[in-house]
């Protein structure tokens, strides 16, 4: 299970009721910005979150509207908050521009407040913890070295309860290590597989994170049955020449990729300031109905083939 907090949802400019891209997913005690435009660090106050272990950031790409965020936060952590370290992922022109930022202007040579590590990336697996990871692939946009973010829990197979109570297996580190896989040896002497109290293997949830991008026949493969797919909206369809000029993406196509590729739930972002919302709304849900159009501080939950929308204090 995921959870994404939308925290900016405006495309290029902040608008009145939108600020700049950035979401937080969170999956247990882990948290990963994801962005950070102008004024993220009021919108994670604002959403009651806090800075409390939100010290991995993914940077989509390059442009402004995607990381300028990132000085006030810094800044902000040399004075107020206190976190062990921050670790920054991007390609490799949006980690210089970030450098340049952090290092060239808020810090000026100044050593920074924590630990901060500027970590430049390739596709690839970024992150492999024991029960998920996360996965950087390539996507087309007017910059270059433009990431999405592949979320995906790993296989697993359930703990039968019943199973182990009919083989009368005691509580304690007997379970356990079955629930990993592992066979053991109980007291009486008997020796359990874990086949005995285990299920069939239970896929775990796939979540797409893609920002800004110009192109989709390149993303069917890692959006194939995603459980859910976060994607950039810009313009509509009406105006899909300029979103062609400017490699972005109209709700139509987005709306086409998530049916093409089985996605369950679709949520629109990087919302301009020259549509209605529910213009884009009705665009998308023509094509695939079960699209979310989000606002700031939106926040849901995936898991496998379900969301659930959550009250956000703000």
């Amino acid at each position: 299970m995921f959870e994404i907090l939308f925290l900016g949802t405006s495309a290029s400019a902040p608008s009145i009721h939108r600020g700049l891209s950035a979401q937080v997913i969170l999956h247990n005690e882990h948290r990963f910005l994801i962005d950070c435009g102008e004024g993220t660090q009021r919108q994670i106050l604002k959403s009651g979150l806090g800075f409390k272990r939100l010290n991995k950031i993914l940077i989509t790409h390059g442009h402004l509207d995607h990381i300028l965020g990132l000085a006030g936060l810094l800044s902000t952590l040399m004075r107020w908050e206190a976190m062990e370290e921050m670790e920054i992922y991007a390609g490799r022109w949006a980690m210089r521009r970030i450098s340049d930022l952090l290092h060239g202007v808020v810090l000026r040579g100044a050593p920074p407040p924590v630990p901060l590590h500027l970590r430049e990336i390739e596709p690839g697996l970024i992150f492999d913890e024991d029960d998920f990871s996360v996965t950087a692939f390539p996507v087309d946009h007017r910059a270059p070295d433009c990431f999405g973010y592949l979320f995906e829990e790993k296989t697993r197979r359930p703990f039968l309860p019943e199973k182990a109570e009919a083989l009368a297996i005691p509580p304690g580190p007997w379970r356990r290590d079955l629930v990993l896989g592992r066979a053991v040896s109980l007291p009486d002497g008997r020796l359990i597989e874990p086949d005995q109290v285990l299920g069939p293997p239970h896929p775990g949830t796939r979540f797409v994170h893609i920002g800004d991008v110009g192109r989709t026949d390149n993303l069917h493969e890692i959006c194939h049955n995603a459980d859910a797919l976060v994607i950039e909206s810009t313009y509509l369809d009406e105006e899909v020449e300029m979103a062609n000029a400017f490699a972005h993406m109209t709700a139509r196509r987005a709306a086409e990729l998530a049916r093409a590729t089985g996605v369950k739930h679709l949520f629109l972002t990087h919302i301009s300031r020259r549509y209605r919302e529910r213009d884009v709304i009705e665009e998308a849900r023509a094509i695939f109905p079960a699209t979310y159009v989000v606002r700031d501080f939106d926040h849901f939950q995936i898991k496998r083939d379900e969301c659930i929308k959550l009250e956000t204090e703000k």
